[in-house]
């Protein structure tokens, strides 16, 4: 679909790549990876056509259509969330409405007439077309995509200006996934998402059935959805088979063949240069020495490209704190009514909606212990009140019932997400370092500053003009000079690459102190938690170690549930009669809770039925599309004016069944989604 010969690009005097020969096929799921500042970000805006390239040629196959989501920027105004996905498939809406348009004429033309036939032939062209596309089943699928990237039922007919960035940058990717291009470039599309909305997004691109280009710092997001990974290394592409799992071995691999023939290589090199200045004026041997030379000349030199930057660092090993480090007592945490936008960060629990008319409670009678050495993770839906417990924890927020208790010793250091807001944009990065540790030495502080990539005259930048990335890494460097025993971080891998994740990862698993955190990146996640506390409804439910433990007991618990919801709806068929053998599991739930059970058991047979139903509509959508296009085929074989008329009704009947049947369905998947 795409071919680069020979590209290269410069970001003014800095060469980002050059020589490159890439060519992307229809059903390529291609990751491209490479140190922040690399140029990945400049070369998917080169695929999109909203760059050029300085060197080579890019070529694009005719029929190509590719969709571009930047890492963030874009904002959307005046449609409701809703209008703005359908906004989409307004070639398919403005078929539908021509398609009604020709319905009505075969009502009114005389059918021997030749505009008769006329209307027929395009109805039948574009009605099959329609049909192709999916024309009647679009509003499920923006349902389907918009549950599946978190927007509840509720914020559909909201007005898109009523959504922060991150929410917007959602909204954006919805309307991209519901495009289908044949070439999906996607720039870093989890940044904004929580794991939930990660996970679906992960499903739905393993069955996109075009190429698709992603760069993304989630390694576990990378090894589940691409089979290729292309990297830009020392101004150079790279190509490998597999996942980034598969990327690394092999990369490993390739340094050490370059390594092994960079060797080989010198060794030929020094045989042929002795033998030729040993033999190189002698008469007997010039036969042999110009051969040499010619080898020499011939030879093409391996090069060993420079070792790629990374970030060396340990946290100081803190003074031990008490056993308890922390503990929550009958904690309730609640936001008073207000009205106004949600920047999605600022009140946890807000969530995507924008206005709020009652108070937030986010935590209710919660209570826990966290011990010292524990690594929490902290997981649960965008505003299900993760950054709100942190904040609790480093007495930021004030709970509005129980107790929050420090235990002995304990010395706390938080890391916002917003962190470098509060850092003052007009110091000079070095200066900044120096007045947070006057003992420490230029040479010391500057050989700190580049591990973290600050280097030469970076260290000299305001840290007002810095990147967002950059921003990140240095507010995260302050953070080392202050010894603690109790880290709370909040997203401390946004704006890290793969390898700097990787160490900071390496190095948090070595500190000894205690870490509670907020990310959402499921390798790091895994590796380091050691205790999960998923957070929703209120309350905070406690896991015990990493990520895929905790998806395991949650696995056993869905399972558990099944289990007795079968045993509860036969308790039901034996508590039934023959006088009222008709009635539902439902019906009979309250006997069942009055022989001494909980009404809470009545919810796995309301969620039985619900999904029952659920398959019940799925089909009736099927069997009354199948019946839309039966009956529009037939409208186009004229009988009798009073036959096209008992059609026509037949017709709108179906449409009308079909509307219902779509929306019982969204209430339904919503109502489950929210449970």
């Amino acid at each position: 679909m795409i071919q680069l010969s020979g590209a290269g690009k410069r970001f003014g005097h800095k060469l980002l790549f050059e020589n490159t020969d890439w060519l992307i096929t229809q059903r390529d799921r291609i990751g491209l990876v490479g140190a922040n500042g690399t140029g990945k970000s400049t070369l998917m805006k080169i695929l999109a056509g909203l760059d050029t390239l300085d060197y080579g040629t890019l070529t694009i196959a005719k029929g190509t259509t590719a969709g571009y989501l930047p890492q963030d920027g874009l904002s959307l105004s005046g449609r409701t969330v809703f209008a703005e996905c359908m906004s989409v498939f307004a070639d398919l809406r403005a078929m539908e409405q021509e398609l009604e348009t020709l319905l009505h004429q075969f009502a009114e033309l005389d059918h021997t007439s030749p505009e008769y036939a006329q209307v027929a032939d395009r109805y039948h062209s574009l009605e099959h077309e329609f049909r192709t596309r999916d024309g009647y089943s679009i509003e499920a699928e923006v349902g389907r995509v918009l549950m599946g990237l978190g927007f509840r039922k509720e914020d559909w007919e909201r007005l898109t200006d009523e959504f922060s960035g991150g929410w917007q940058m959602r909204l954006a990717l919805a309307k991209l996934l519901l495009q289908k291009p044949n070439l999906l470039l996607l720039d870093e599309p989890t940044n904004h998402l929580d794991l939930e909305a990660r996970n679906w997004l992960e499903e739905y691109l393993h069955d996109y059935p075009h190429a698709f280009v992603l760069i993304s710092h989630d390694r576990y997001f990378l090894d589940v959805t691409v089979n290729k990974i292309a990297e830009i290394w020392n101004k150079r592409f790279w190509f490998y088979t597999g996942n980034y799992d598969k990327f690394l071995s092999q990369k490993t691999q390739r340094n050490e063949q370059l390594q092994a023939a960079y060797r080989n290589q010198r060794e030929r090199i020094e045989q042929l240069e002795v033998f030729i200045n040993r033999f190189r004026y002698q008469a007997t041997k010039a036969k042999q020495v110009q051969s040499r030379v010619k080898e020499l000349e011939r030879m093409e030199r391996i090069e060993i490209p420079p070792e790629e930057k990374m970030i060396h660092f340990s946290f100081p090993q803190p003074k031990p704190s008490g056993r308890i480090v922390a503990e929550f007592v009958s904690v309730g945490k609640t936001y008073p009514a207000r009205s106004g936008p949600s920047n999605g960060q600022g009140n946890p629990g807000v969530g995507s909606v924008a206005e709020q008319s009652s108070e937030k409670e986010v935590f209710r009678d919660v209570s826990f212990l966290i011990e010292r050495g524990d690594r929490v993770a902290l997981v649960g839906v965008n505003g299900a009140g993760k950054s709100t417990l942190i904040k609790l924890l480093a007495d930021q927020e004030r709970p509005t019932g129980g107790e929050i208790r420090l235990g002995h010793n304990v010395q706390a250091d938080y890391f916002a997400q917003d962190q470098y807001k509060e850092l003052d944009p007009e110091a000079r990065i070095l200066d900044d370092l120096g007045a947070l540790s006057p003992r420490s030495t230029q040479t010391e502080l500057r050989s700190l500053l580049g591990c973290f990539l600050f280097s030469e005259e970076d260290v000299f930048k305001k840290i007002g003009v810095l990147s967002g990335g950059e921003r990140g890494r240095y507010a995260l460097l302050r953070l080392l000079l202050h010894p603690a025993n109790f880290l709370l971080l909040d997203e401390p891998t946004n704006h890290l690459d793969l390898r700097a994740k990787d160490v900071l990862l390496e190095a948090l698993m070595k500190y000894t102190g205690t870490v509670v955190f907020v990310s959402h990146d499921r390798y790091f996640i895994d590796r380091l938690a050691t205790r999960v506390f998923e957070i929703g409804d209120g309350k905070v439910e406690v896991y015990p170690g990493n990520y895929e433990d905790y998806l395991w007991r949650k696995e056993g618990e869905v399972a558990k549930q099944n289990q007795q919801i079968e045993e509860q709806l036969r308790m039901t068929e034996t508590v039934s009669t023959p006088s009222n053998g008709n009635h539902s599991a439902a019906d009979a739930a309250p006997a069942t809770a009055s022989a001494g059970q909980k009404v809470k058991r009545l919810n796995p047979i309301k969620r039985k039925k619900m999904e029952d139903r659920i398959r019940e509509l799925e089909a009736e959508i099927n069997r009354t599309e199948s019946a839309i296009a039966n009956c529009e085929s037939a409208l186009q074989n004229f009988v009798s004016a009073e036959e096209t008329q008992r059609q026509s009704r037949e017709l709108e009947e179906h449409k009308a069944a079909h509307a219902a049947f779509v929306e019982e369905w969204e209430q339904l998947s919503e109502s489950l989604q929210a449970e």
